[in-house]
C-alpha cells in the first residue's frame, strides 16, 4: 500500500514538474531553445505540446532552414492529435510553399488522409468525401510514381465507394416512398425518382459491387410505374418493364431474383400480347 501511494505521489511530482517546465519554455523568448523542444516533443509522441509551441513559431521560422520542417511538424502534429481540419489546412499550406520541398510528396498524401477522417458515414453529406476524393486524385497526378500510390488508390476506391453507397440509399428511399407523393415536385413520381437515381449511379460507377442491385431496383420500379400508370400510358410502359425483365435475367442469370423477373414478366405479357 505504501509502495502504491509513494507511486502515485512520484507521478504526481513528475507531471507537475514536466507542466511546469513546459510552461517554461512556453513563455520562453528564446525561439531557438523554444523550437529544439518543439522538435523533441514531436520526436517524442507529445503532439498537442509540439502543436501548441509550433503554432506561434511557424511565422517566426519563415524565410529560415527551418520553416520547412516546422511546418510539416505542426501539420503531423494535428494530424496526429486528430484535428483533421487543421492538419489539411496545414499540409495545403505546406504544398503551396514548398511544391519542390523535401515533404512535399507527404504533404500532398496527408491532405486526402487528414479530409479521409474527416468523411461521414454514407447516409450523411458527402461533400467531404468529394474532397478526400479530388485529393488522392490530386496526389496521384502528382506523384504517379509515389511511394503512397497504392494507398491513395485504394482509399479512393473505398470513398467511391462510399458514394455508391450513399446514392444506392437514395435510391432505394425513393423506391420505398413508392406511391407517396408528398415529397415531390413538379408532378414527379418516386418510382421515376429510383429509376434515374440508380442508372445514373450504374452509369457514374459501372463497375460498382451494388451494380445488381441498383439493376433490381429499375426492374423492379418499372414494374411498379407501369401498375399505377394511367392507361394511355400503361403498355408503353408494361413493355418496358418487360424489356427491363429480360435484360436482368441476361446480365444476372444466377440471381437469387431471377424468379421475381420471370413473375414480372408473366405480369407484364398479360398487358402485352394484346
Amino acid at each position: 500500500m505504501k509502495k502504491s501511494i509513494f507511486g502515485i505521489l512520484l507521478s504526481a511530482l513528475l507531471f507537475t514538474s514536466c507542466a511546469n517546465e513546459f510552461n517554461r519554455v512556453y513563455k520562453t523568448t528564446d525561439n531557438t531553445y523554444k523550437y529544439e523542444y518543439a522538435k523533441e516533443c514531436f520526436a517524442n509522441g507529445k503532439y498537442v505540446r509540439a502543436s501548441t509551441l509550433l503554432q506561434g513559431l511557424v511565422t517566426l521560422q519563415k524565410g529560415t532552414d527551418n520553416a520547412q520542417e516546422s511546418l510539416y511538424m505542426l501539420a503531423m502534429s494535428e494530424y496526429n492529435t486528430k484535428d483533421y481540419e487543421g492538419a489539411a489546412a496545414a499540409f495545403k499550406k505546406y504544398y503551396q510553399n514548398y511544391p519542390k520541398g523535401a515533404y512535399a510528396e507527404e504533404a500532398e498524401f496527408f491532405i486526402g488522409m487528414s479530409l479521409y477522417n474527416c468523411t461521414p458515414e454514407p447516409r450523411l453529406d458527402q461533400s467531404q468525401t468529394v474532397n478526400a476524393i479530388s485529393a488522392f486524385q490530386g496526389y496521384l497526378d502528382l506523384f504517379p510514381d509515389g511511394s503512397r500510390r497504392e494507398e491513395a488508390q485504394n482509399l479512393l476506391f473505398e470513398l467511391q465507394d462510399k458514394l455508391v453507397q450513399k446514392e444506392f440509399y437514395s435510391a432505394q428511399l425513393y423506391y420505398d416512398l413508392g406511391q407517396y407523393f408528398g415529397n415531390c415536385t413538379y408532378g414527379g413520381n418516386n418510382y421515376e425518382a429510383c429509376i434515374i437515381t440508380s442508372q445514373n449511379a450504374l452509369k457514374d460507377y459501372p463497375y460498382t459491387k451494388l451494380r445488381e442491385k441498383f439493376a433490381l431496383l429499375v426492374m423492379k420500379s418499372k414494374f411498379e410505374l407501369a401498375q399505377q400508370s394511367v392507361e394511355e400510358k400503361k403498355l408503353e410502359r408494361f413493355q418496358d418493364a418487360e424489356d427491363e425483365c429480360y435484360g436482368f435475367i441476361n446480365e444476372y442469370p444466377d440471381s437469387k431474383n431471377k424468379s421475381m423477373a420471370e413473375k414480372f414478366i408473366s405480369k407484364c405479357k398479360e398487358v402485352t400480347k394484346d
